[in-house]
């Protein structure tokens, strides 16, 4: 009795090397991607935290009040933290963390952020008074920027929130 080959049915041995090959490739590409997207999402965490620290040292400032913070038009000029007509005010770290939410690693991710202030000359914010006797001048506002910098993939992110405080 004579077989057919044409009516057998089946995959070769090319063919599934072949898909092999390919499954393969797009489950490396897929990897890839998901490396990619779980490193955005760190990113996006870490800038994040950046901007939840940022708003803490603001709040903390204008809960401190006005006369609390340094106005580099008063401080000496050998005064170290006077740098180019403003006063550059370094604040100690502060660290945030966070669960991954990994099921196979889990833990908690920590950032550590610099906060730097930097309060620039007041003259906009200057009302004087004059009289026969006296000028009086009074200080109403100060322009903080607070910058905070945070390492990320050994690199140095920051990002920079400004306001008025009244």
């Amino acid at each position: 009795m004579e077989k057919n080959l044409k009516n057998k049915k089946g995959f070769g041995i090319v063919e599934v090397l072949v898909s092999a090959v390919v499954l393969g490739l797009l489950y490396m590409a897929v990897l890839h991607m998901q490396t990619g997207n779980r490193e955005a999402l760190l990113r996006i965490r870490g800038r994040d935290g950046a901007i939840e620290v940022a708003q803490q040292v603001l709040d903390s400032l204008n809960r401190m009040g006005l006369a609390s913070i340094p106005d580099p038009t008063s401080a000496g000029s050998g005064d170290e933290h006077v740098k180019d007509g403003n006063y550059v005010w370094p604040w100690d770290p502060i660290q945030r963390s966070w669960d991954r939410g990994d099921k196979v690693g889990g833990g908690k991710a920590t950032i550590n952020y610099t906060p730097t202030v930097t309060v620039s000359p007041t003259t906009e914010y200057t009302a004087t008074n004059v009289s026969n006797l006296e000028s009086v001048s009074h200080v109403y506002a100060k322009q903080v920027n607070v910058q905070v910098s945070w390492q990320f993939k050994g690199s140095t992110q920051s990002i920079n929130m400004s306001t008025v405080i009244r």
